[in-house]
């Protein structure tokens, strides 16, 4: 493992600007240590001297983990204050270019050259900075607040304005630390999530607050109290002419970004590892790690009592060969009694039942260690989901069957065949436009089914169709639209959300090697979509890769996530009840005719326990929350 590097770590920002008068400050220090979790190491504050601004800070030291890297950090001269969540990872080439300019460092931290950054460069220090990040500096020279976010999305940056004042804080949960804070529920954010599972871009479940999306900056100006917001990078257009070389260079170019990244990313004063599933993704970041680190240690989570989800020998079988320090933990203790403490932690209500074996084995793996590397943003990037190939084969057989038709018969399968009935989903899908459209491959609840379980509270809505659709990226390929808008909404609003707020929980950080800037240009700008997805195959370059790095035995076929048997467990004993208890409870929101048909609809073995989740983990997060309509 590579050692004494000094950057920043994960932590929790929290703070406030107010343009015309004084902010109340009582709130901030609350708002602060309800994000212990994030940074239990160490806490600051700063207050300006008119009573302005304020920021908070909690501190989960990974790198320099002396007090040279203490926050919200100042400037030699004082004119310029940071409030830091994330790791730089491109820090050092950043500083060796500053220092040439005359900069004189005073400490090894990232958070430094972020400010050192932003001096030099102003909010074009934005394009110089790669890494994870979520950050708000007060700007004293020209009297403003700048805030930014990294480009995937993988730090959080909630944010209300209301009445001249900004305040901003890694999690909701801080900003509500003010009794003051008003906890109701957005109808239109409710709609969207009821229909994809999560809530994406700027939207937020509750009203009045919003959320910075990724790759995007911000600027409140404190004399006028002005907002502007920007996106600051975006995706590069697919050039087939960008990359000179054959399908061969290419793979190696690949591997040498990824290498590179995985090499950057170990990185750690603290013990390091790699979460590995035993699937293509984290199978090949381990295969990378295992050229930096002489003893790589690797985690797997283990479900004995059901095979099905079970991935211990596949993991097994990659530790043995790379000759890791491998350790199978036990995801067993799965129980109900979790749902109210990930739903209070999740901020928003997402519907992915992974986000239990997800903290679970994060929990697990904090015993061991600090930092943790993990395959998230494979699928994404290169077309690992069933949506992508599912996409080239609907574009295959029905592009040239007029739209009309295809409408017609999609909204009579939505309206008269059963969630979870065999061929309903597919029925669905082909109604869309498939040369400018994204079917909802996945879909939750539909305008008709969302009307009847909210029944009294809104009207027969189509806002989620609506908003879904503005955000489809405006391309011909079917595989590159649908690559492109998973990697800028459910990436980054439902993976990475769940990624973020189960480590952080359990004060572990996990880095995700894929989402490195040079991979990213790579996959979109690069890679073209017959080495992403066919009607019959998946994720076919980072395939190809893994029979460069992996054992001849390794199966490529297999796509294996954390999960456990939801659907067994909510057709009796503990788990049933306890959807049941906060489900059919007087207070819910939902028709309890529509509840009861999808526990039916459990009973005789229909996929239909992901709607049951969607239902529960909002009533169990309104319940946390206190938020009401």
């Amino acid at each position: 493992m590579r050692y004494r590097d000094e950057r920043s770590a994960m932590c929790g920002i929290v703070g406030f600007a107010a343009s015309q008068r004084p902010s109340d400050r009582s709130w901030l220090r609350v708002g602060r240590d309800m994000m212990e979790h994030r940074g239990p190491d160490s806490a600051g504050e700063y207050y300006s001297n008119d009573g302005l601004v304020g920021f908070g800070h909690r501190r989960l030291a990974i790198i320099d983990l002396s007090p040279g890297g203490h926050q919200p950090m100042v400037c030699e001269e004082g004119r310029v204050r940071i409030t830091f969540n994330g790791e730089i990872y491109n820090y050092r080439a950043v500083k060796q270019i500053l220092e040439e300019r005359g900069y004189a460092f005073r400490s090894s931290s990232d958070t430094e050259v972020i400010i050192a950054s932003y001096k030099a460069w102003g909010e074009d220090c934005l394009s110089r900075l790669e890494g994870m990040f979520a950050f708000a500096i007060h700007d004293m020279a020209h009297n403003r607040i700048f805030l930014a976010r990294d480009r995937a999305g993988e730090k959080p940056l909630f944010y209300r304005l209301k009445d001249g004042e900004l305040r901003f804080a890694s999690e909701l949960k801080a900003l509500m630390a003010d009794p003051a804070f008003e906890r109701r529920i957005d109808r239109e954010a409710l709609d969207v999530y009821l229909s994809i599972g999560y809530i994406p871009g700027d939207r937020c479940i509750l009203t009045g607050v919003k959320k910075l999306p990724p790759a995007h900056a911000m600027t409140f100006d404190l004399a006028s109290g002005d907002v502007r917001v920007w996106r600051y990078w975006d995706l590069p257009d697919y050039d087939a002419d960008a990359f000179g070389g054959d399908d061969i260079e290419l793979l190696e170019e690949l591997e040498r970004r990824l290498s590179a990244a995985v090499g950057r990313q170990l990185v750690a004063d603290v013990p390091a590892g790699v979460l590995l599933s035993g699937g293509v993704d984290s199978s090949i970041i381990t295969a990378l790690a295992a050229r930096e680190a002489p003893r790589l240690r690797t985690f797997t989570v283990g479900n004995p009592d059901d095979r099905a989800y079970d991935e211990t020998s596949y993991a097994q079988l990659i530790a043995d060969h790379f000759n890791t320090d491998h350790t199978v933990l036990d995801a067993a203790d799965a129980t109900p009694d979790l749902l109210p403490l990930l739903a209070r932690q999740y901020d928003e209500p997402v519907n992915d039942s992974s986000m239990i074996p997800t903290y679970l084995v994060s929990r697990a793996i904090r015993t061991h260690c600090k930092v943790a590397l993990g395959g998230d943003g494979g699928d994404e990037l290169f077309g690992g989901y069933y949506s992508a190939s599912r996409m080239a084969e609907l574009q295959h057989l029905f592009c040239r069957i007029p739209v009309g038709p295809r409408r017609a018969v999609s909204a009579l399968a939505q309206r008269h065949m059963s969630l979870g009935m065999k061929g309903r989903a597919y029925l669905s899908m082909i109604g869309f436009d498939l040369r400018h459209e994204l079917p909802v491959f996945a879909p939750y609840f539909g305008r008709y089914q969302r009307a009847r379980l909210l029944k009294g509270h809104v009207d027969n809505s189509t806002f989620a169709e609506d908003f879904r659709s503005s955000r489809v990226p405006d391309v011909a390929d079917g595989v590159q639209r649908i690559t492109r808008f998973d990697f800028k909404n459910y990436m980054p609003e439902d993976i990475l959300v769940k990624i973020d707020r189960a480590s952080m929980l359990n004060s572990l950080e996990l880095r995700a090697p894929f989402l490195d800037p040079s991979v990213i240009d790579l996959a979109f700008r690069c890679v073209p979509s017959r080495l992403k997805a066919s009607p019959m195959d998946r994720k076919i370059i980072l395939k190809q890769l893994s029979s460069k790095l992996l054992p001849p035995t390794f199966d490529k076929t297999r796509k294996q996530g954390f999960g456990f048997p939801l659907g067994t467990w909510l057709r009796g004993g503990a788990w049933k009840s306890a959807f049941e208890d906060v489900l059919f409870d007087a207070d819910s929101l939902f028709d309890r005719k529509e509840v009861q048909s999808l526990f039916a609809g459990v009973n005789a073995g229909r996929p239909v326990h992901g709607h049951l989740f969607c239902l529960a983990i909002f009533e169990f997060w309104r319940r946390e929350y206190g938020a009401s309509f």
